[in-house]
């Protein structure tokens, strides 16, 4: 029989009964991810960009709220305007500048690795602000001066200052670049490892939002070997094929699952399969099915028919008219089930009977004139 088509039916068929839930309560800090079709769409084309990316990353230390928060502060995005008390402009008769104040209360209750010499680096590093070493000064632990290089020698002065405050706010002094934000949560009882369930206490891990599957992996006080990514892409990217054809399946039954519907694997298998049989994962959409299949007949009943025939006519393809819908454009049985092998009768020999003589079979017997 034809698994595909009994495969595509048991995916297909619970997907007309889901609602089109876009979004869904995580229960933690109103941590929103992508449910439903608009979720089972991303996954099954493929898409590079997705609307909630998601990376559950344990912890080595998952008994301990105090380090969940530590490794957070290393994870999450921090910009300089998170963490000043106050950023102001400056105005004296030999000079003007922007007086960058640091919260360190607030550093020291986030417990964020920040200091005044690592944020001057940072404000440095930034390539929209173009500043060179002389213009950001420390004053004290707290306290940055930046000047506004050479506009301060001219009249553009005060436009450049206002141009550098809104600038530095926005500066990355801590996290990673690509992370949004990160929100400690406890384990689910189906979640844990053994050693986890049989200590007994509650576990922490962190869900970040976001990409950067690599970085976090990274991170110090994460283990990587358990982190997971719901972005199929970035898995490949960085972890290859192989494990982007399992976050394939492992998101189709956890979408599933949330709607109360369950698929059986070997149908979810050979959907990942057929999407990474090629080495690469590839979508079911009108860029990756060429990359799939070779059959001109088939790629030209799918999209853009005129030019895969076109194609195939400037470069002389040949198409066995091996599959399901070239047979079916050709009018031929298909190579499933009886339609599978062709079956030779053999005829016995037949006995006819004698042939009576004609009046000119003979050679003898012939007319005279």
């Amino acid at each position: 029989s034809a698994v595909g088509a009994v495969g595509a039916q048991s995916i297909g068929e619970p997907g007309t009964q889901m609602t089109l839930k876009t979004f869904h309560f995580a229960g933690v800090a109103s941590m929103n991810i992508t449910l439903g079709v608009p979720r089972i769409k991303e996954i099954i084309n493929a898409a590079k960009t997705i609307a909630t990316p998601i990376i559950k990353a344990d912890l080595h230390n998952p008994y301990d709220v105090l380090h969940a928060r530590a490794v957070k502060g290393l994870v999450e995005r921090t910009d300089l305007g998170q963490i000043c008390q106050q950023i102001q402009e400056v105005y004296n008769e030999h000079n003007c500048y922007i007086e960058v104040k640091l919260d360190l209360g607030l550093i020291s209750r986030l417990q964020l690795t920040v200091t005044a010499f690592s944020v001057r680096q940072a404000i440095l590093a930034a390539p929209k602000l173009k500043l060179s070493e002389p213009d950001v000064q420390l004053a004290s632990n707290s306290v940055l001066r930046i000047f506004s290089g050479k506009a301060s020698r001219e009249q553009l002065a005060l436009f450049e200052l206002h141009r550098l405050k809104e600038a530095i706010t926005g500066v990355l002094v801590c996290g990673i670049k690509e992370v949004t934000r990160a929100i400690i949560t406890q384990k689910e009882a189906g979640e844990k490892t053994p050693a986890e369930k049989a200590d007994g206490r509650p576990c922490y891990r962190l869900l970040v939002e976001g990409a950067g599957l690599l970085a976090v992996m990274g991170t110090c006080g994460v283990r990587g070997e358990l982190t997971r990514s719901t972005h199929i892409m970035e898995v490949e990217k960085t972890l290859g094929v192989e494990a982007a054809r399992q976050t394939i399946m492992d998101e189709i039954q956890y979408t599933m699952g949330q709607h109360g519907m369950e698929i059986d694997s070997r149908h979810v298998s050979l959907l990942s399969d057929i999407m990474t049989f090629r080495g690469e994962v590839l979508g079911i959409t009108r860029f990756g099915v060429p990359k799939m299949k070779q059959s001109v007949l088939m790629l030209a009943s799918f999209e853009k028919t005129t030019d895969h025939l076109f194609e195939a006519a400037v470069h002389s393809r040949v198409d066995a008219i091996s599959g399901v819908s070239e047979c079916i454009i050709m009018g031929i049985p298909i190579p499933l089930g009886t339609g599978l092998f062709k079956m030779l009768m053999r005829i016995p020999k037949l006995h006819l009977p004698k042939a009576e003589p004609l009046i000119f079979s003979s050679t003898e017997k012939h007319l005279r004139f």
